[in-house]
């Protein structure tokens, strides 16, 4: 895929608008794009953008917000001026089963129905019950792989409703318990040893496709700590140059840590800085110029997801729980 379809593709899997920074996110943990360029979330950026002046209303993207786009199948979103009151397939489920679920699961097919009657969803395709279906299990399904709590819950035979009424019940604590483990794994990264979050680090790298990782950081290499090779399809091979940076969330990294991580780059060399805190306004600036060697940002919260997402450092568990189908209602 190019960076527009792999767009293209995340978007009609979120079922929902997405800031340009998340599509981009989402393209590389998928691997659906894997271009050679250095700043792939201005690639991205520009690929819709592109699309959208040149095609117009032909576009497959609409603009919702600033740098944050949606399908234009889906339908106006509520953030674009004077277009009404239309959502995402998963946005318009929410809504109806808050508004007129009583708190009880509703099949697929009614919360279609009702979405389209209060017209809260736009879609030209023949079958929009499935749409419905495959976005809400699509969404489901990332929530859960990143041990999150979905916001639907399947109660079986195409019906659903919302985690959020069984907040004294199984999925309530499923998800206290899948909060803890996030903080738990958080705080994991910030007790190790400064050589063993750099082994981490090749490790994570490891599971998302790179190659002759090597780290480097005890012995020191311009203050970067593991190099790696994206290689994909046997064609295009990405060097990467990263720096750890295993600090306590209140201490925020800042633009000259940005600079610094660049002026190592090898030739050819794309730099990224993973750390257990975050990013400065300066720092994200400093990473977007576009006069020079660009540096990814990764920040506490995606390390985790990502850690998580990959089965490093946890394990999963399932068990089986039985209980009534709802009931579908009886002819009238």
């Amino acid at each position: 895929m190019n960076a527009r379809e792999a767009a293209n593709h995340v978007l009609s899997e979120a079922g929902e608008p997405l800031h340009v920074k998340e599509i981009t996110r989402r393209i590389l943990v998928d691997q659906s794009w894997k271009g050679s360029s250095k700043t792939p979330e201005a690639t991205v950026h520009a690929a819709i953008a592109m699309d959208i002046k040149k095609k117009g209303e032909g576009s497959v993207f609409v603009r919702v917000e600033p740098a944050t786009f949606g399908l234009r199948e889906w339908g106006p979103g509520p953030g674009v001026e004077g277009r009404g009151k239309t959502y995402s397939f998963t946005e318009a489920a929410k809504k109806v089963l808050e508004q007129f679920g009583d708190k009880r699961p509703m099949h697929y097919g009614d919360i279609t129905a009702k979405a389209l009657e209060m017209k809260w969803v736009s879609t030209k395709g023949l079958t929009p019950e499935a749409t419905m279906y495959s976005q809400v299990i699509t969404e489901i399904k990332r929530q859960k792989s990143r041990g999150e709590q979905p916001r639907f819950v399947k109660h079986g035979r195409g019906y659903f409703g919302l985690s959020r009424w069984m907040g004294e019940g199984l999925a309530f604590e499923i998800e206290q318990h899948n909060r803890r483990v996030h903080k738990a794994l958080r705080d994991k990264l910030l007790e190790m040893a400064p050589s063993r979050f750099e082994e981490l680090i090749g490790e994570l790298l490891a599971e998302l496709g790179f190659e002759d990782i090597e780290v480097t950081g005890r012995a020191g290499d311009g203050g970067i700590d593991v190099r790696g090779t994206l290689l994909v399809g046997d064609v295009i091979r990405t060097r990467m140059a990263v720096q750890a940076k295993r600090w306590k969330p209140s201490n925020r990294i800042q633009a000259p840590v940005v600079r610094n991580v660049r002026g190592s780059l090898g030739t050819r060399e794309q730099g990224l800085i993973i750390t257990t805190s975050g990013f400065s306004k300066g720092a994200h600036e400093e990473a977007a110029r576009t006069d020079a060697a660009p540096v990814g940002l990764m920040d506490g919260d995606q390390l985790v997801a990502l850690l998580i997402g990959n089965d490093i450092y946890i394990s999963r568990q399932s068990h089986d729980i039985i209980q009534l189908e709802a009931q579908e209602q009886e002819d009238d």
